[in-house]
């Protein structure tokens, strides 16, 4: 036991912690966490790919009711019959389009036979640094819409809407506080309007369809998690082997008996190239 007294001592200690806290990391919060990034991407590649063939859809088939949400059936095109509501228009800032910063326009849109829906109506960029620019007016009356059903997006840390310019704005195409902020029921998701659509504005394009590095990521925090312990097992390993050496010089040097010219002790450039291995 007292080869391996060692391993108690607080430096020791401190390695295994900090080696046992980093593998924990790496199993369970940072792999996952690329992990997730890459099923997420790969599910929305697919969801891209199977809606350019599919033909729009009516509206109230995947969203029947007022609560409704359809996370399934991301992108997939939907026809929408009904009217704006322009009272209740707000902007979602700090977006970026192409690379430059952009509002995107977002208003309720009422269903005939059907839910509120929110529709982003496209973007506009801004004026004189961040300011709002003129947006152009809604139609009036009934009309009828093409867009892409899209996910509720989750709610910005630290970042509560306000109004501006004359109107209301958010960080993020959130339809729970968008609802909160109008005053008007909306269902869980919203529409991105396609190109040439009454109330129109800048097309926002489709993502690229690239699945990313999360996946070579995840698995490099994987490796990383089995390698750290291995890397202080064999630090372990190497400090044994070092001092099994150096009682066995320190017995050779205090035999009186044999007669021998006692070794001499090691160097500490030689206990290092033990442990570490020799520089070349």
């Amino acid at each position: 036991m007292r080869r391996w007294a060692f391993l108690l001592r607080p430096q020791w200690l401190a390695l295994f912690v900090v080696v046992l806290a980093f593998a924990y990391l790496c199993f369970t919060v940072l792999a996952p966490w690329q992990l997730g990034k890459n099923t997420k991407t790969s599910r929305e590649n697919d969801q891209i790919s199977r809606s350019l063939d599919a033909d729009p859809i009516s509206v109230t088939t995947v969203l029947p009711e007022q609560d409704s949400a359809a996370p399934d059936e991301q992108w997939q095109q939907v026809t929408a019959t009904g009217r704006y509501l322009p009272e209740a228009q707000v902007l979602a800032r700090l977006r970026l389009i192409d690379g430059d910063p952009a509002f995107e326009v977002l208003v309720p849109f009422a269903v005939d036979g059907g839910p509120t829906v929110l529709v982003d109506r496209g973007y506009v960029r801004p004026i004189e640094g961040s300011k709002v620019p003129p947006i152009d007016a809604l139609p009036t009356g009934t009309v009828t819409i093409t867009a892409r059903l899209r996910d509720s997006e989750g709610v910005a840390r630290d970042k509560t809407p306000f109004e501006a310019d004359g109107v209301k704005q958010v960080y993020s195409i959130n339809t729970e506080q968008i609802s909160s902020v109008t005053g008007v029921p909306l269902a869980g998701s919203y529409l991105q309007l396609v190109a040439d659509q009454p109330g129109g504005l800048g097309v926002i394009p489709l993502p690229h369809l690239d699945a990313g590095p999360f996946l070579s990521y995840g698995i490099q925090w994987i490796a990383f998690g089995i390698i750290a312990p291995i890397g202080v097992g064999y630090f372990v390993y190497s400090e044994i082997r070092v001092r099994r050496r150096e009682k066995a010089l320190a017995d050779a040097a205090s035999s009186e008996s044999s007669g021998d010219e006692p070794a001499a002790p090691l160097s500490t450039e030689q206990k290092l190239a033990d442990r570490y291995g020799k520089r070349r």
